[in-house]
């Protein structure tokens, strides 16, 4: 048998192969190195191709059933898409639909309930009418807030409509305040955190017994225990009251306790039931500087003679407010001699006043008229015998001039004796309160 391997001719067929294949093999060897040490190139093909995500935020969660219904009785609107229109002055209803291009058809359906039109009758600038478009732009949800905390949600469909009324929670809680008379009233009231309307309050309760014009001192304090109301969800104030007070003033102490009868009325009484309001107030004008007083040899200022000035002269800026000092009738209302344009009031057989050089009256007042304590007669101004603009304010207790800085007014009225056990039981922690206040105020004092 024939030795293939030994024969010569295998011999040199394995040669001729050996060749190529190695030359292969040689050549992927370095065509691997050239292409592993060369600087790699960006795969634009690959990279166009790449998939890119990108994280979206996710959202809002849907608010269920129960919340809805949490937030409706909250007062709020639901979680919708609520767009919001604020009112201008001559906006009416008929006009902001017209503007917004809705269907007068639709106004027509909102006013044909009878309880939408009390809501909506009257608009004021500055409020806020809250509403839902369709998605053809026409109105789906009308929402209107009045009262601060009550939403009258107006809900339109095409064939239905449906009204309701939101009132949304409130709490109280009280507060103290306290407050030392550096310069004025007012600045000592802002410098406590008081807002104006709640230093008038302060004012209003003590107008019987103190002048603020002419009694207020350096050094005078005030102590307050006030009563808030506010919404629950935005802490919008609903009201504010004063539920006690005190102020010293010129070293005497004045208290006042505010409570409500079992028949609806509301006053300030001190800590034994004396109500502070008086038959009269002692300045017919809010913070108004004396610029002369009752004296029955002074020399005139214009005719520059002895003549008595038997009132009480307010210097204030043309405008101001004159208010009545008490309840009466008007018994003259027109120029008076040098007087100008004068008030005369009536307050039962015994008392009258004289109110002088106004620049104007109050509209619709005339001989005859009623007015009650602290309505406003008159403004300010400087007519007649004048050199400058002020009130000319005279006191006649049976017809004699007294100083109405000085006269002894009519007493207090008195709580009513079968309400009086009542009050003594409310006015008490009133005061333990008061008390507290009053230690902050002496440990805060230099």
């Amino acid at each position: 048998m024939r030795d293939f391997k030994s024969s010569p001719s295998f011999t040199n067929h394995r040669k001729r192969n050996n060749t190529p294949m190695i030359l292969v093999l040689l050549t992927a060897v370095v065509a691997g190195s050239i292409y592993w040490f060369m600087p790699s190139k960006p795969n634009t093909t690959a990279t166009s191709r790449q998939k890119i995500t990108i994280p979206l935020p996710l959202p809002p969660p849907e608010k269920s059933q129960e919340a809805q219904a949490s937030s409706a009785q909250q007062g709020t609107p639901p979680a919708e898409v609520w767009l919001s229109y604020e009112i201008k002055s001559g906006d009416s209803l008929s006009r902001i639909f017209k503007q917004q291009g809705w269907s007068h058809q639709k106004l027509h359906r909102i006013l044909s309930i009878e309880s939408n039109k009390q809501y909506l009758k009257t608009l004021h600038p500055g409020q806020i009418l809250k509403y839902i478009q369709d998605d053809r732009g026409q109105i789906a949800k009308l929402a209107y807030t009045f009262e601060k905390v009550r939403t009258r949600i107006i809900t339109l469909n095409d064939d239905t409509i449906h009204a309701r009324t939101l009132t949304q929670q409130t709490y109280k809680h009280t507060a103290h305040t306290t407050g030392t008379i550096k310069s004025s009233l007012s600045e000592a009231g802002k410098a406590s955190g008081l807002t104006p309307k709640q230093t008038m309050a302060l004012a209003n309760i003590f107008a019987w017994d103190i002048d603020f014009a002419l009694d207020l001192r350096t050094g005078d304090t005030f102590k307050l225990l006030i009563q808030k109301e506010t919404t629950q969800d935005d802490d919008t104030l609903i009201t504010s009251d004063i539920l006690a007070a005190e102020f010293t003033n010129k070293g005497k102490i004045y208290k006042a306790i505010r409570y409500t009868t079992p028949d609806g009325e509301t006053s300030y009484y001190t800590p034994k039931g004396i109500n502070l309001k008086k038959t009269f107030l002692r300045s017919p004008v809010k913070f108004a500087r004396i610029s002369s007083r009752f004296n029955l040899h002074r020399k005139h200022p214009i005719l520059n003679k002895i003549r008595a000035h038997k009132g009480v002269d307010y210097a204030a800026s043309t405008g101001t407010p004159i208010r009545a000092t008490a309840n009466g009738k008007i018994t003259h209302r027109a120029r008076k001699g040098g007087y100008g344009k004068t008030i005369i009031l009536q307050h039962g057989t015994q008392y009258s006043t004289l109110y002088a050089h106004m620049s104007r009256y109050k509209k619709g007042l005339k001989r005859g008229s009623t007015v009650t304590q602290g309505q406003t007669i008159g403004y300010v101004g400087h007519s007649g015998l004048a050199t400058g603009p002020h009130l000319h304010y005279e006191f006649r207790v049976n017809g004699r001039h007294k100083d109405p800085l000085k006269v002894k007014l009519p007493k207090n009225r008195p709580l009513n004796k079968d309400y009086l056990a009542d009050f003594l039981k409310t006015s008490k922690p009133l005061l333990a309160q008061l008390s507290v206040a009053t230690e902050n105020l002496v440990a805060s004092t230099p």
